[in-house]
This record gives C-alpha cells, sequence and structure tokens, in this order.
C-alpha cells in the first residue's frame, strides 16, 4: 500500500501559558486544622521547628563569625561580654 502525502505541521499559535510571576513561588497550600488535638499539634511543631531553625542559624554565625556578616559571632559576643562587665 501506497502512504497517502504527509500532513502538514501546524503554524506555532500564540502560547496560552501565561508567564509566571517573577520571585519566589508562593508556599504550599495548606488547610488549617480544625480540631483542637491538631492544632495543639501543630502549635508545637511550629514552635519546636523555629527553636531549631535558630539554633542552626546560631550555630552556622558562630562558625562563619570571622567573615562578620551574620549577626551572633565573635563580634557580637565581645559586645555581649562587654556590657556584662560593665553591669557587674
Amino acid at each position: 500500500m501506497v502512504q497517502g502525502s504527509l500532513k502538514k505541521a501546524k503554524a506555532n499559535t500564540a502560547s496560552t501559558k501565561r508567564p509566571s510571576a517573577l520571585g519566589p513561588k508562593r508556599g504550599p497550600r495548606a488547610i488549617a486544622p480544625k480540631k483542637a488535638s491538631l492544632i495543639k499539634q501543630q502549635k508545637i511543631t511550629k514552635k519546636l521547628s523555629a527553636g531549631l531553625t535558630a539554633k542552626t542559624e546560631k550555630n552556622l554565625a558562630e562558625k562563619a563569625g570571622h567573615l562578620e556578616l551574620l549577626a551572633g559571632g565573635k563580634k557580637d559576643k565581645k559586645k555581649v561580654d562587654k556590657g556584662n562587665k560593665l553591669k557587674k
């Protein structure tokens, strides 16, 4: 059997895709819990994760203290020590 003539490709039409907004993506959409136990659990989780984040940032600041870019480095410790000595 003989093949039919080739179908011509459609010309590119304007894309229907909307341009994405610049900047960071929005976070995941989450439905807030309604049950009291789940609300309590979420509060505890948020508090603990915030503590871990703060601790991690402080450790990084101490390690990078010689760069003096982040708060909590050697320079800040010296200021705190001087303040404590003056109070005594």
